[in-house]
């Protein structure tokens, strides 16, 4: 289980909700048993694959809302192995949507999509009036899902929200490579007192959100009948450039330093440049804004992996 299911599960369960949560637990999308070793007895854990329709068809039933979480969410994975990532961002994903549409029509489903929808952005910051023009397999995808999303809940009724998120963060995110994000392998370079490896001259900018903050807006998006249909941007409006985020690190750990190295060739070839999200719309809507200050969020995450250092360097 990842970042934000495992997140949300720890969150639900005060609440009395019956969880199950599904997950096949492949190391290459950033599982992470440990995420649920505190509370694994109080939830129902399935390992299974979202589109394997045998097992998604019975889960589906009778169930109030999904949290659609599941997929592949490596930019440079995609690009190496395309039809992988199609399988888990788009034949999987018409796979819950049948399900839904055939056992269980009222069901409500929040849907992480991702701001690569956008590709290089033609102003800042991005709205979601913003043309979408992905640049990289995942990015096509995730469009197609949410794509998806919306016919299902036009034709079919099923009722869905999509959230566009940039830069989630928290503890249980993946940090012992850059497949996922950047900042992860930040996490781990810094604790490890290696060199925070900046492509090209570290002033690209970049918004965040602290996982918290992710998930407030999506259960507050849940009790709002207005809010399904609807597509919002998850971002900030305070942004960092990347030295500016190096340096902030070093300053909470002590430890570790900054290396400026040339861009990677496959990676340059999917970077959107500077980027951060008009997140007007979800503020006016549904009355959400991050609350969690970067400075203050990094600081937690930082104090979590230093002492779980074992459970997810490795």
């Amino acid at each position: 289980m990842g970042l934000l299911g495992s997140n949300l599960a720890r969150l639900l369960l005060p609440t009395g909700a019956i969880i199950t949560v599904i997950d096949n637990f492949s190391p290459k999308y950033g599982a992470n048993k440990f995420n649920l070793h505190d509370i694994q007895n109080e939830i129902t854990t399935v390992i299974a694959d979202i589109g394997d329709a045998g097992i998604i068809n019975k889960l589906v039933c009778e169930v109030d809302y999904i949290f659609n979480f599941a997929g592949q969410s490596s930019h440079i994975y995609s690009m190496v192995n395309p039809l992988s990532d199609l399988d888990g961002n788009l034949r999987a994903q018409l796979t819950l949507l049948e399900a839904c549409r055939k056992f269980n029509p009222k069901v409500k489903i929040f849907f992480s999509s991702t701001r690569q929808v956008y590709g290089i952005p033609e102003q800042l910051p991005v709205d979601e009036n913003h043309k979408l023009a992905p640049i990289d397999i995942n990015g096509h995808h995730k469009l197609l899902a949410e794509e998806y999303h919306n016919l299902y809940y036009k034709h079919y009724g099923i009722r869905s929200v999509i959230f566009r998120l940039t830069n989630t963060y928290g503890p249980g995110m993946r940090v012992k490579d850059g497949l996922q994000n950047f900042l992860g392998l930040w996490i781990r370079q810094t604790l490890e007192n290696e060199a925070i490896q900046v492509f090209g001259d570290g002033k690209q900018i970049r918004d965040f959100n602290h996982v918290e903050d992710v998930l407030d807006a999506i259960l507050t998006s849940a009790s709002m009948a207005t809010a399904y249909g609807q597509t919002y941007n998850l971002g900030n409006d305070t942004f960092y450039t990347l030295t500016e985020i190096a340096e902030l690190m070093i300053t909470i750990t002590g430890t570790g330093r900054i290396e400026y190295i040339p861009f990677p060739k496959h990676r340059k070839a999917i970077d959107i440049g500077n980027y951060y999200a008009n997140t007007r719309k979800i503020k006016q809507k549904i009355q959400w804004e991050p609350h969690l200050k970067f400075p203050e969020g990094l600081e937690k995450v930082l104090s979590f992996y230093k002492k779980n250092q074992n459970q997810y360097f490795s």
